[in-house]
């Protein structure tokens, strides 16, 4: 028996309790996925040696699982980016000779550099911020935008091929569910996924994740039904003797909408990820999403919580109070110190994707709990779900368990749980840093510039101000940051006031503003959720979309990622080249074109302010007349909280939370 402290639930005759008279089980999800694995073997996912969600305890490796310090990039990382970074170089050149910055010759410098000089190759990242599927959405737009693969993002006003030539693609939350759905769907494009298969319920939206799918290829008829089967897996993994939480329950119901496989890729994990095709011949961006640490008997989350990062190789934090990662294939093993000793167990599958993008949007656990009391959800599901809560205790409906500690006995001076059997981590914008940002922060990784796409709901009716930016410039003056930098970012009414958060604006764009002996942090490119061609600003806690509305969001925040095809900016990709080019003109001291420095005058918050409060904030449609959302809204919430926190209805739901604020 795994040395696990298992919760008191016990959900093994949970789908018989609800089976036909005949005692028979609506379908068999083991028996079908078996069937389904020859047809999905080629994605090379669902590789958890249980078949199902349950983890399985393994025979330890050879060289047993072991922690490593967070002085640098593990090894794994640092091989795969000597496979990336060159085939960045293509779609860069073609991206900046399209940007057509006259008196530079791009295609040039940027061979010259891939083939003298690597590190003046321009390192990009994308991070996309949570706020439920909003987020998604709107990062999902950008993506659109921002991928060569989708017709017409090369042509005029275009920023097609900027997603290949991404070397970081991050995601937090809403964010994160967009980034682990591309990931675990061959990183598809947008368009595809939109598209949809028959028999499929990925990305179908217009089904409410708490009533379940239409169609999901294993014959569902009804929400009990759905609920039965996520609660079977579920049960699955406690009766393997593993601790579960609500986010098991939430990231399985996640998985349905997100993960194009029988019952939602119960076996498909996020190491795995790894082990496809086009990220092994680093085809692809590399993918982090972040939660926050949650220290015991802790509630409430500030800038000083431990920032976690899962990439396909590693989970852990750079943060100097646990400094140091964990190999995701192994989470839930029994490290201890450090190492899996020779008594101690080896597990895989713990790192089920559902459940890792549950984790970085566990906010959403109280929020699941309250709707399926109002659903047609048998009350056993009901029942094992309120003695999970019980368990847990009410100050803890938000955590995700990882269980064992894989920090147990590591960092013992700094590391708040190193004592503690259990690793609680929490939704990765619990502490205001809801774009994530810190991963890609790090000097190591030596990021250049970062496209911040933030859908957060600070205003009161759900439109950006800032708050995620200033939350991680705000951190790095507390000791935590470890030496990061963040450029300077103004407050709320600036933002607002100055349009700052109603169009694409950048930050940190002379490098020399930076103190000596500092590693200059990377130029930020914020492109805020905006109503362009819709008002997207719609509730971070909506359950559904008709397959209309998701694609008039999308097409909102394609519209904003490109400025309307340049009708609202003809330069505008241009202005995205200069941004790409900035820190590496500055590293080769590189005389900036005028066309660039045009940009920057245009693009740049130039340092001043205009902090009047003018009340709320509506704006217009910029371009056409579209109604997806709402121009204002008849309730508000307190601004500035978690971009996560949106609506009326968060108060209630998570008013545990607000009340703390």
């Amino acid at each position: 028996m795994h040395p696990h402290m298992s919760l008191p639930i016990t959900l093994l005759h949970l789908a018989t309790a609800l089976a036909s008279p005949t005692g028979d089980l609506p379908h068999n999800p083991g028996a079908q996925l078996l069937s389904d694995l020859t047809a999905l073997a080629h994605r090379a996912l669902p590789n958890n040696p249980s078949g199902g969600y349950a983890p399985a305890i393994i025979p330890c490796p050879a060289a047993r699982p072991t922690l490593r310090r967070a002085g640098s990039l593990s090894q794994n990382e640092t091989s795969w980016l000597a496979d990336r970074r060159p085939l960045t170089v293509d779609p860069m050149v073609e991206l900046l000779t399209r940007a057509n910055i006259t008196d530079f010759d791009a295609a040039t410098y940027i061979r010259n550099a891939a083939a003298n000089n690597l590190s003046a190759l321009p390192n990009i990242a994308i991070a996309v911020s949570g706020g439920g599927y909003r987020a998604l959405m709107n990062g999902a737009g950008f993506l659109k935008a921002a991928d060569n693969r989708v017709d017409g993002t090369t042509a005029a006003g275009g920023i097609g091929g900027l997603l290949q030539a991404t070397t970081y693609l991050a995601g937090l939350s809403g964010g994160g569910w967009l980034v682990g759905s591309l990931f675990a769907n061959n990183f598809s494009t947008v368009e595809n996924l939109q598209r949809g298969s028959d028999g499929s319920s990925v990305w179908k939206f217009d089904s409410s994740i708490f009533a379940g799918p239409k169609d999901s290829g294993i014959s569902i008829v009804n929400t009990a039904e759905y609920w039965v089967d996520v609660a079977d897996q579920v049960a699955s993994k406690a009766n393997a003797g593993f601790d579960t939480s609500i986010t098991d329950y939430w990231g399985r119901a996640l998985s349905y909408q997100l993960v194009n496989a029988t019952d939602g890729g119960p076996a498909y994990t996020f190491s795995s990820i790894a082990d496809t095709s086009n990220f092994q011949q680093a085809g692809t961006p590399f993918p982090i999403l972040v939660a926050d640490g949650r220290a015991p008997d802790e509630t409430i989350i500030s800038l000083n919580a431990t920032n976690f990062e899962f990439n396909p190789f590693e989970m852990g934090s750079w943060d100097p109070t646990v400094y140091g990662f964990a190999p995701t294939k192994y989470l839930a093993s029994n490290f201890s110190g450090g190492v899996v000793p020779s008594t101690g167990s080896c597990v895989e599958g713990f790192d089920q994707i559902g459940y890792v993008m549950g984790t970085s949007s566990s906010l959403f656990n109280q929020f699941l709990l309250t709707n399926l009391t109002e659903l047609n959800v048998p009350s056993l599901v009901i029942k094992a779900i309120t003695d999970v809560l019980e368990a847990l205790g009410n100050n803890n409906n938000d955590i995700a368990q990882y269980m064992p500690n894989p920090f147990l006995g590591w960092s013992n001076a700094t590391n708040p749980g190193a004592s503690s059997i259990e690793l609680s981590l929490v939704d990765g914008g619990e502490d205001l840093q809801n774009i994530p940002l810190n991963p890609l922060l790090q000097p190591a990784r030596a990021v250049d510039v970062i496209f911040a796409v933030d859908s957060s709901a600070d205003t009161t009716v759900f439109w950006p101000n800032g708050t995620a930016l200033r939350a991680t410039y705000d951190r790095q003056f507390v000791s935590i940051a470890n030496g990061t930098a963040f450029p300077a970012v103004p407050d709320a009414a600036t933002f607002i006031n100055k349009g700052l958060n109603s169009r694409p604006a950048f930050f940190g764009c002379d490098a020399g503003n930076f103190s000596a002996g500092v590693a200059v942090p990377p130029l930020v490119v914020y492109v805020p959720n905006a109503p362009y061609t819709a008002f997207s600003n719609v509730s971070t806690f909506d359950p559904s979309y008709s397959l209309e509305q998701r694609d008039q969001i999308i097409e909102n925040a394609y519209n904003g990622a490109t400025q309307g095809n340049g009708s609202l900016d003809a330069q505008w990709p241009t202005c995205v080249g200069c941004a790409v080019l900035s820190r590496s003109l500055w590293r080769t001291n590189t005389t900036v074109p005028q066309v660039c420095q045009d940009c920057f005058t245009r693009y740049c918050w130039d340092g001043s302010l205009n902090s009047t409060d003018n009340g709320p904030y509506f704006p217009d449609l910029k371009i056409g007349n579209g109604t997806v959302g709402a121009k204002s809204a008849a309730v508000a919430v307190k601004p500035g909280r978690w971009g996560m926190v949106g609506t009326a209805v968060a108060t209630v739901v998570l008013g545990v939370y607000l009340s703390a604020v």
